[in-house]
């Protein structure tokens, strides 16, 4: 049973006391990483070395079976009718948009507390990226202030299934058809999510997801995929992604080089077969976290990460709690060996990439407080229960020295 700590004593006397308990209690549970890709691996060594054995022994790595594969698998995964994969999460939203035609004097409405990716790929074919403030709740967009960023200009609304839970996607789906708007999810965090019993990035006009090696369904390098119901537009993916070309030397349309390779489609296959129990897994831990944070009373200080609701499914490629002593409770953690990240210091219409933007302070304010409080804490399936009684056990100290 975990228990916080109560003191008499002089904060500073307190802090340094409970700090070395903190690091006793984290060398017992054996220390541990912010992700253990190699505990992952440990698991399924033999699958993959045979995967990559074979495309070694085919000499064919770029496209070609092994992606086909892992295309039809994913698709049928998700109940897309299409997926098409690329080499990165962030050419997945690129590719969209060029799909559609989004470029020069067009806009797209999209979050600022994401990754700089969701609207970089914006910036990259030359459209604006357009703001609307967070849900403090859920962290992402909040679909009551789309209708009022809309413009003449306005051509897509890319919402984000941000650290694995869906946004609410039924009124910014309504608010597209009737303004007749392109909607692209960036589900790179949420393979797998579900929203109202339907699995994200099937929902909009396409779904963007990312294989960068922390995802949940991570591979041994970059790689993306886009899926869409619409077999036009995957055709028109499909050429993008090899220069635009169907016939050697021959191009229709202008592409850019965005092709998986052999390789990488080879590992993800074999991890694919892996997801769902590493997302029970996750789970698992969520909840875990959940009961432990409670046990200890820390949730009167630390807000977790919310439940997912009417047949929704969050699947906590991060587990981010809010605090404002964040920075504090950081660096607190970190000297007793426990490790957590900071998703994301600064939102993106406050980035120096995008001052031309002209955006100021103040604007995005459920954004800009987000980025002061966010603590993400390990939630990779194979962290140990101890660890994760360590973890808590320190933030309910950390508290207890500030009494």
């Amino acid at each position: 049973m975990l228990t916080s700590m109560g003191s008499n004593e002089g904060a500073g006397t307190a802090v340094a006391k409970v700090t070395a308990v903190s690091q006793t209690t984290v060398s017992q549970a054996g220390g541990f990483d912010f992700l253990d890709l190699k505990a992952q691996f440990a698991t399924i060594r033999e699958e993959v070395m045979e995967a990559v054995t074979r495309v070694m022994d085919s000499q064919h790595f770029i496209l070609g079976s092994e992606v086909k594969l892992l295309e039809e698998e994913i698709a049928a995964m998700l109940s897309a009718k299409h997926a098409v994969a690329c080499a990165s999460g962030s050419d997945a939203l690129v590719l969209a948009m060029l799909a559609c035609e989004i470029g020069a004097d067009d806009e797209v409405i999209t979050t600022p507390f994401t990754f700089v990716a969701t609207a970089g790929s914006i910036a990259r074919v030359g459209a604006r990226p357009v703001f609307v403030d967070i849900e403090p709740g859920t962290f992402n967009i909040n679909p009551d202030g789309i209708e009022a960023a809309i413009t003449p200009k306005t051509r897509a609304v890319l919402p984000v299934h941000l650290f694995g839970l869906p946004t609410d996607l039924d009124p910014i789906l309504k608010i597209a058809e009737a303004r007749e708007l392109v909607v692209i999810e960036d589900a790179a965090q949420a393979i797998g999510a579900r929203y109202k019993g339907s699995l994200v990035g099937t929902l909009g006009t396409f779904g963007c997801f990312s294989f960068f090696p922390s995802k949940n369904l991570g591979g041994a390098g970059d790689g993306g995929l886009v899926t869409t119901n619409d077999s036009i537009q995957a055709e028109r993916l499909r050429l993008l992604r090899v220069h635009g070309s169907k016939t050697k030397y021959h191009h229709e349309i202008l592409g850019m080089n965005s092709r998986l390779d052999a390789l990488q489609a080879a590992i993800l296959r074999v991890k694919l077969g892996h997801l769902e129990s590493w997302t029970r897994g996750r789970e698992a831990n969520a909840n875990r976290y959940r009961a432990l944070f409670e046990e200890t009373r820390a949730t009167r200080f630390v807000q977790l990460p919310p439940l997912p609701v009417m047949e929704s499914r969050h699947v906590y490629n991060q587990f981010c709690i809010r605090c404002q002593e964040r920075d504090e409770l950081k660096e607190f953690l970190r000297q007793a060996g426990i490790p957590t990240e900071i998703s994301y210091p600064v939102p993106l219409h406050l980035q120096k990439a995008f001052s031309y933007l002209g955006y100021q302070p103040g604007e995005f304010p459920q954004a800009e407080k987000a980025c002061q409080e966010v603590l993400a804490l390990p939630v990779y399936p194979e962290l140990k229960e101890s660890q994760q009684e360590a973890l808590v056990r320190a933030v309910a100290n950390f508290y207890s020295s500030m009494n």
